[in-house]
Order: C-alpha cells, then sequence, then structure tokens
C-alpha cells in the first residue's frame, strides 16, 4: 500500500488522546472511525472532539468550514468489526493494559484487511511486545502522540523488532500529512524517547523537593524561564554545540556523581498519592488547589502559548 492510497482510518479508544488524534486524522482529508467499549465513551469522546475542533477555530489553527468538514468525515461504533473492517490504518489509544491491548489486537487481526498497518499509541510498551498477537509484525509499530495530540507536532515512530521498512516509510509520510513531526525511534527502548528523558528530568526535580533544595513554584519557574525557553527552538545538542563541549564534559563531571540515580521513585510523590492529592483530577496537587476557573485558564494559557511557537518555530 501507498500513502496516497490510505484512506480509512480506524482510532480504538477514543479517550484523552484518541479523540484528538481522530480529530487530526479528519482535518487532514481520512475518513475516520472512532471506536470505544460504549456509546457513553463514544459521546463523551464527540464532546471532546468538538470542543477541540472549537479551540483551534480560537487560534486560526482551522477556519470554521474546515471544522465542519472535518467532524463530518468522523463515525462512531461501539463495534470493533464494523469500525474496522475496511481500516487502513488502526491509530490504537487505548489504555495502558498490555493484557487488553494484546486481546484488542487478536481480534483486529482476524478482521481487518492483510494490509492494514496497527500504530500503537502507547507510551510503555514496546511495540514488539504487542505484534506478538498478531499475525503481522512486519506491519506493527508505535506511532506515540502528546498531549494534546492537535497542538504538539511530535510524533515518536517506534521500529519494532520486525517491523519492515515499508511500514515505517508509509506511516511517516501519513503523519507528515498530518502535519505532524515525526522522529524515528530506531530501536525498542522502554518509555522511547521523550518519556526517558522526562523520566530523568522527573527524578532529579523530585528529589530536589524531597531534599528541601526548591519548592514546585521555583521549579516551575526555572523551567519555563530559562530551560523551556532555550530548547523551544534549540534542543540541547544544539545549544551545547553553541556553548562548547569541552564546557559541558566539565560541568557533568562535576554533577552527575551527586545527580540522583535512585531506581526508586522519590516517596515526595508516592505520598502525594496516597493522600488523594492527584492534581487537577483530585482537586489538588504539587502546585496547589485547581478550581475550575484555574484549570480552564490553564489549559487556555498553554494552548495560547503551543499555537504561538508553533507559527514562528521552525520543524525539521
Amino acid at each position: 500500500m501507498k500513502p496516497d492510497e490510505v484512506r480509512n482510518i480506524t482510532v480504538v479508544g477514543a479517550g484523552l488522546m484518541g479523540h484528538g488524534i481522530a480529530l487530526e486524522y479528519a482535518i487532514a482529508g481520512f475518513q475516520v472511525t472512532i471506536n470505544d467499549v460504549s456509546s457513553d465513551a463514544l459521546e463523551d469522546a464527540w464532546k471532546r472532539i468538538r470542543e477541540s475542533a472549537h479551540l483551534m477555530q480560537q487560534f486560526d489553527l482551522i477556519d470554521a468550514a474546515s471544522a465542519e468538514s472535518a467532524l463530518s468525515r468522523i463515525h462512531a461504533a461501539v463495534d470493533l468489526e464494523s469500525a474496522s473492517a475496511s481500516s487502513d490504518i488502526v491509530a490504537e489509544a487505548m489504555v495502558e493494559d498490555l493484557e487488553q491491548k494484546s486481546r484488542v489486537y487478536h481480534r483486529l487481526d482476524k478482521i481487518c484487511p492483510a494490509h492494514t498497518i496497527f500504530a500503537s499509541n502507547s507510551s510503555s510498551f514496546m511495540p514488539s511486545l504487542m505484534a506478538e498477537a498478531t499475525g503481522r509484525a512486519d506491519r506493527f509499530l508505535g506511532a506515540h502522540y502528546f498531549n494534546p495530540p492537535y497542538l504538539i507536532p511530535l510524533v515518536e515512530v517506534i521500529r519494532g523488532k520486525d517491523t519492515s521498512d515499508e511500514t515505517v516509510e508509509l506511516m511517516t509520510a501519513i503523519l507528515l500529512r498530518l502535519g505532524k513531526t515525526p522522529v524515528q525511534v530506531r530501536r525498542e527502548v522502554p518509555g522511547f524517547i521523550a518519556n526517558r528523558i522526562q523520566a530523568a528530568v522527573w527524578r532529579e526535580i523530585l528529589t530536589l523537593i524531597q531534599d528541601g533544595v526548591a519548592t514546585p513554584e521555583d521549579i516551575d519557574r526555572v523551567m519555563t524561564t530559562s530551560l523551556g525557553r532555550r530548547w523551544t527552538v534549540a534542543g540541547p545538542f544544539e545549544t551545547t554545540d553553541l556553548a562548547g563541549l569541552d564546557l559541558k564534559l566539565a560541568v557533568l563531571g562535576e554533577l552527575l556523581p551527586s545527580i540522583a540515580s535512585s531506581p526508586e521513585v522519590p516517596h515526595v510523590l508516592r505520598e502525594k498519592v496516597s493522600r488523594g492529592e492527584l492534581g487537577v483530577k483530585s482537586g489538588i496537587g504539587f502546585r496547589g488547589e485547581w478550581s475550575p476557573e484555574r484549570i480552564a485558564e490553564t489549559r487556555a494559557r498553554l494552548a495560547h502559548a503551543l499555537t504561538t511557537i508553533e507559527t514562528w518555530t521552525q520543524h525539521e
């Protein structure tokens, strides 16, 4: 199958990520069917899709006519067979449960045409683990989006040990058509690229809080007023080339012995979770209480910043 022959997309799992992935494919002109376990879940997905389309209009990412056209290309189906029987690409965005994913992939393998590509949005499971439930490991890969998927350009394309070059090339071409920035993960590792980097940063900042070095508020200020701003336009390797590798060698030699390296999650996070302080979903987190007004303001601020950055950032 060639990229220009791809017509029908099935999104399995219409929750936090799935609804946004479905909207992106629809905006790009594909026919999209979203599938989930219940009509209630699909109704909620439709609500989120419309809200996301409205938000994109607010920030001039699409116009009203394009939004309505995209919505007309999205359909919903609780039945997995009717949702995926004619699919060219299945974009899976289910909960992170390997057993559940494997059961669904086993069914999809029997339902979908032989040419169908399976692209998992899993942020933790390696493609080869899920591909074992199918007879098409050569047409199975990871396509890991980031939240919110319609505002974050990156998609990690994760090659399984048996994924064919043709599958990687086709998926990359489709993602480029969506306006995404695909980056290939050339070898399977847990967490891929972005989440491994985030995990390393999180281990250190949680340790800084735990050891009384800084507050969550000040760590957020450090990230948003220095590293975050710089890395938006030039990544760590580019900025280090500008500064000098000899300087980086000297700094790392001094700091690495004192950087957190424990394989255990810092207890400050475990304590928060045990108290039910989960962030927005429980109304309180590291940054204090979250009222509905504060949640809406923060999300709008983030969306505005991301769309503004997109207008002046050049992606390779």
